[in-house]
């Protein structure tokens, strides 16, 4: 691959506007499920990082109608002792993943064990789930074999979102589901400590909307009713079956945690679209929701023709009000914070932006960024996950792990930054048998 293909490939990959950008490039999927040991490792890996590091995302067999719904692949590497153990990759092997059978029943009731799986991986009470948000969760195994559908020992009878939020204080894992044609459009659904599904409630929305993320505080759960709305042509056409509306409004709800069937109350907020929330809290009388948030999106099709940015939303329960602000002017996406304080005020964001991570300080709004590579041939980062070292919740200390893509030699590396050195050089760079096609979110999972 030569300079100018690189350059080609990325200014075609940055645009993300409408065609088919997912099958080419590193967009594109790989085809070999691959098991490899002992990997080379340039640099040192602290030895006491001992655990997975998994992250999913599309990996379509056959053409689709957009990268949202190809099939899931989990890229997986085992760290251990210093070494980096072995890789693998696989698809997560759904009960539709061999047998064609529809999202939707002719009685428009869903087939929830129809999904791609192909979002997210989070690990909770033992279980690590793959999670697409139109249906059920998939259990797999840390080896990424696939145990098969999750559904809470019979309780859930809805899909699950692929962004739940576990509660770093009570361990219990809160979630939503929503994509039914009739209502209740949304449901809120609430786990215990033990993996025991304990709470299920309407959530009053007057449309089907793309929910794909919401928020957690220690006291509150906030849900984004925004307005990207189901839309009959689109689903028609075979692509994304969701469409901006300028009808619809945008707004924040806001659910007591200790009143979980208790009144939901509703801030408006000026329209724009968020797929991902880093982080929200609770300030006296006041919620802080920090996000990714798009002006707007998909009002023509189903293309990526806008950046998000960092904003804070800051909701005043008492006088019934919000306040919006830009955190910072540049375009992110992904952000991830130090899970340990998810629905506490945490200081650092990191997010993947242009050929770079960012890390914002979400108190002042400053940000250093981490690039990869070489200027001219930069590599390009996927979402970046904040992994622990022992000791009390210190975010700068412990490591970010992150794919990163090398287009000069058109393959992947697993890179570990040092947090208390961001910007810094990796301390270790773990290579990889073959390239990871950029992809949605990860965690790590310790031993």
């Amino acid at each position: 691959m030569t300079e100018t293909d690189v350059t080609a490939e990325r200014a075609e990959a940055e645009l993300l506007g409408t065609g088919d950008f997912y099958q080419r490039g590193n967009y594109a999927p790989v085809e070999a499920e691959l098991t490899e040991f002992d990997l080379p490792v340039e640099g040192a890996i602290p030895p006491e990082l001992d655990g997975w590091y998994l992250r999913n995302g599309p990996n379509p067999r056959q053409a689709t109608g957009h990268w949202f719904t190809g099939d899931g692949m989990i890229h997986g590497v085992r760290v251990e002792n210093g070494r980096a153990a072995w890789y693998r990759n696989r698809w997560v092997r759904t009960d539709s993943f061999d047998d064609d059978f529809p999202l939707y029943n002719a009685d428009g009731t869903r087939n929830l064990r129809s999904a791609v799986s192909n979002t997210h991986v989070v690990n909770h009470a033992g279980k690590t789930l793959a999670l697409v948000e139109s249906s059920l969760p998939y259990e797999i195994t840390n080896d990424l074999e696939t145990v098969g559908a999750y559904d809470f020992g019979g309780k859930l009878v809805d899909s699950m979102t692929a962004h739940p939020k576990i509660c770093p204080i009570t361990g219990e894992m809160h979630f939503f589901g929503y994509g039914n044609l009739f209502e209740p459009y949304v449901t809120y659904h609430r786990v215990d400590a033990d993996g025991v599904l304990t709470i299920d409630r309407p959530v009053d929305v007057k449309a089907l909307t793309m929910m794909h993320d919401f928020a957690l505080t220690a006291a509150h759960v906030v849900f984004m009713d925004l307005p990207i709305v189901f839309d009959v042509d689109a689903a028609a056409s075979g692509g994304m079956p969701f469409r901006w509306s300028d009808d619809y409004g945008a707004r924040l709800g806001v659910m007591r945690r200790d009143d979980p069937y208790g009144p939901i109350r509703w801030f408006d907020v000026d329209p724009c679209y968020v797929f991902h929330v880093a982080n929200a809290y609770d300030a006296g009388n006041r919620i802080v929701l920090q996000a990714a948030r798009y002006p707007e999106l998909w009002r023509h099709d189903g293309g990526f023709d806008a950046d998000a940015a960092m904003w804070t939303w800051t909701i005043d329960l008492s006088t019934g009000t919000v306040s919006e602000s830009r955190l910072d002017e540049r375009a992110v996406e992904f952000p991830r914070i130090d899970d340990r304080l998810a629905g506490l005020p945490a200081r650092y964001a990191v997010s993947v932006g242009k050929d770079e991570l960012v890390r914002h300080d979400l108190t002042s709004g400053s940000a250093v960024a981490h690039r990869f590579g070489a200027a001219a041939t930069p590599g390009v980062p996927g979402e970046a996950v904040f992994v622990p070292a022992e000791g009390p919740a210190d975010e700068s200390s412990g490591y970010y792990l992150g794919y990163v893509y090398d287009p000069v030699r058109d393959g992947s590396d697993l890179v570990i930054l040092d947090a208390a050195d961001f910007a810094g050089d990796p301390v270790a760079t773990i290579k990889l048998p073959q390239r990871v096609p950029f992809g949605f979110h990860g965690n790590w999972i310790p031993s």
